[in-house]
């Protein structure tokens, strides 16, 4: 399986997180509709996904930069914060204070071809910092707006007020026609997102860019026909996420929600996320839309496994399958997650 980094740039506010599980279902919605797009169809590709999946993409990342280079922001990984942040020499009282502030801290800036030689050699940003280094990136203009407009972080919840009319009425009233508002996540100008993906010899890279781009044209998830996840594909590379981790790893840092195997790992570390999946498209009109909830680690888990023939694949999870209400052997979720490996400090 080769990998690569896709850059994205939002062109709209966000009603549904760019992650990894839901990135794949809208693809294989694409494969659905447009047979010709992998060559094959999407009854084929998803024959042997248990086995062999022929795409395994990652949640977004903001992307900023240091003079030339790209400085990926992932989350910072669930490891006790003892794992991540040195306290030698504090004082019992000095810790207490100095834990609530580095909590605070849940970006983990990594760049290509500059290895994770340790957790506690990263120097983690909050929001308030990472902003600073985006705001720092964009345009002179572009900063005095932020200034003047008082924009604190590259990404801000907005919730946008609907009204629903009753055509007997002329005006909106109870139950389905009463006023409602849609949470959004608007992303600062400029910004820019990278995700990592993971193909078999199936399919090209190119095959990918292509579904990502019209997806990005007709918008991704929640409120898409209202004008909701529109962006567009700026950059496509190969790459080596191994280039990103430690040269003698003995754990795996994830980079989007995954269902690990069972018996695989000796240890882990992670926040349960758990997916209450619906359909989409044209199956979100059926009788039944919802899938059956699944429980995940989220991405940034730590996976430490039980042998070295883990490192040997650029993956690691499991298919969801049987999850669907409405079609219930066809609908897969992607439960696998690309990894960076690294090495966890005892």
């Amino acid at each position: 399986m080769k990998t690569y980094k896709i850059r994205i740039k939002p062109l709209s506010s966000f009603g549904t997180p760019l992650k990894g599980d839901t990135l794949f279902g809208h693809i294989c919605w694409q494969a659905a509709y447009r047979e010709g797009l992998f060559g094959s169809s999407i009854e084929a590709l998803l024959d042997d996904y248990a086995l062999n999946p022929f795409l395994i993409i990652s949640s977004a990342y903001p992307i900023s930069y240091e003079g030339s280079n790209s400085l990926y922001m992932l989350k910072r990984p669930d490891l006790p914060l003892d794992n991540l942040f040195d306290y030698s020499g504090m004082e019992r009282n000095s810790v207490i204070g100095e834990r609530k502030r580095l909590k605070a801290k849940r970006w983990m800036p990594v760049k290509e071809a500059q290895g994770i030689k340790s957790f506690k050699d990263i120097k983690y940003l909050s929001d308030k910092e990472l902003f600073e280094m985006i705001r720092s990136s964009v345009t002179t203009d572009l900063q005095k707006d932020a200034r003047k407009k008082g924009v604190k972080s590259f990404v801000a919840d907005y919730s946008q007020p609907h009204n629903a009319i009753n055509r007997l009425t002329g005006t909106t009233g109870e139950g389905g026609f009463a006023p409602f508002a849609v949470d959004q996540k608007v992303y600062f100008p400029q910004t820019e997102l990278s995700m990592f993906v993971g193909i078999s010899d199936r399919i090209t890279i190119s095959q990918v860019e292509d579904a990502l781009t019209r997806i990005g044209e007709v918008g991704f998830g929640k409120d898409a026909s209202t004008g909701l996840g529109k962006f567009e594909v700026s950059d496509v590379d190969e790459i080596d996420l191994k280039s990103f981790g430690s040269t003698e790893p003995n754990a795996c840092y994830t980079l989007s929600p995954c269902v690990p195997d069972k018996g695989v790992f000796l240890d882990s570390f992670f926040s349960p996320f758990i997916r209450f999946g619906r359909h989409g498209d044209i199956l979100a009109k059926s009788k039944n839309p919802f899938k059956n909830p699944v429980i995940m680690a989220d991405e940034g888990a730590i996976f430490v496994p039980r042998g070295k023939d883990i490192f040997i694949k650029p993956y690691i999870g499991t298919a969801v399958t049987n999850i669907s209400l409405a079609e219930e052997h066809k609908a897969v979720m992607q439960g696998y997650s690309l990894y960076i490996p690294v090495r966890v400090e005892a």
